[in-house]
């Protein structure tokens, strides 16, 4: 019981939503809203770059070593026409893995690729190109 107001303590509910964690015996503040961030003002360099390159061709590697699809390992080099642009991420159809065994293997469906993972792009390439990957 609570001194202040003579209700059981587990039966308040804390400011924004918060719970008591009897487990841990710990207060866990848990936000049951929505959190609302006005991205309006925020200036992204790399989102407009990539949103001037919608409908062009680009070439994407991406921070990982190697990547595995169908049990086939590859370099994470990616080719294809920019299809949708949005905050943190770029969509790319129709696109080529460039891979060894099949360095023009057109990926079947819309590819997505978060920016945080891009570690370079070339905008305008020709993904008809060959270039070396051994």
């Amino acid at each position: 019981m609570s001194f202040k107001n003579g209700k059981n303590n587990e039966e308040i509910k804390y400011c924004f939503g918060e719970k008591h964690n009897n487990q841990n015996k710990k207060r866990a503040r848990v936000l049951e809203a929505p959190v609302r961030v006005d991205i309006e003002g925020v200036e992204d360099p790399l989102f407009d770059e990539l949103q001037e390159l919608i409908g062009e061709s680009i070439l994407i590697v991406t921070e990982s070593d190697q990547l595995n699809l169908f049990g086939q390992a590859f370099r994470p080099i990616f080719c294809g026409t920019v299809h949708a642009v949005e905050q943190g991420a770029v969509t790319l159809f129709p696109v080529n893995i460039k891979m060894v065994t099949a360095p023009f293997f057109q990926f079947p469906t819309p590819l997505t690729i978060p920016l945080e993972k891009i570690a370079q792009f070339t905008p305008n390439f020709d993904c008809n190109a060959r270039i070396p990957l051994t």
